[in-house]
Formats: C-alpha cells, structure tokens, sequence
C-alpha cells in the first residue's frame, strides 16, 4: 500500500493539488492522508475520491518524527508535518514500521509526500 500525505492551505485549488501529485512522476497511491481539520476540503476530496481517507488530529500528527519539520506550519496548524507525518501514520496503519518514499515536496499551496509500509520494500 502506498499513501500519499498531504498539506492544504485553506481553498487551495484542486489543480495546484493534482499538480503537486503530477510533479511526483508515476507514483500509484492508494491511502490519502492529512490533518482532520482539512478533510473535507474539496481539493483532498478530489484527490481522495475512489481512495481510502484517513485523517489525523495535530496531537497525532506532532507525535511523528520526520526529517522535514516546519516553523511556519506548526505555527499555522499545531504541529510540524502535515504531510510526511500522515503519509507515515498510515503507513504504519497498514503494516508496522513505515518508510517515507518521498520526503516532502512544495507546491503551491500544497505538500506531498509518500510512504509504505517497510515491508512493500522488502524491508528497507
């Protein structure tokens, strides 16, 4: 299972949100993941249409160490990373110790970033 977790702005564009996803290559997700206060949020709506949703609560969320933690969002949200920090929360939902495949990546009002469980990698 691979998740793609993901940061949004308020009204950010579904386009800006597909983009970001485009700009990651060929990467097959199955789990969307974010903070809960952006689940209903069009753009992850869309995204996740056909997908699994899962949602965290900052607390959750500000619990996971990740190499990419940001000021600006922890002073925003409550926590450091929205979107490594979901992608590997549910990654470990899936199957135990998770591996961030892609770390975070920007885009315009937006992150990404992929995770799997280890063992979808042969336990790396």
């Amino acid at each position: 299972m691979i998740v793609l977790g993901v940061g949004v702005e308020p009204g950010t564009p579904v386009e800006y949100l597909r983009d970001a996803v485009d700009a990651l290559g060929d990467v097959g997700f199955d789990v969307v993941a974010t903070i809960d206060r952006r689940a209903g949020e069009p753009a992850v709506l869309a995204l996740a249409a056909g997908r699994v949703l899962r949602t965290y609560t900052v607390v959750e969320l500000d619990a996971v160490e990740v190499p990419n933690p940001s000021a600006v969002v922890r002073r925003l949200t409550g926590t450091g990373s929205v979107a490594e920090a979901a992608a590997i929360l549910a990654a470990r939902e899936a199957g135990g110790p998770a591996h961030l495949v892609v770390e975070k990546q920007r885009g315009r009002m937006v992150t990404v970033a992929v995770a799997a469980p280890r063992e979808h990698f042969g336990g790396l």
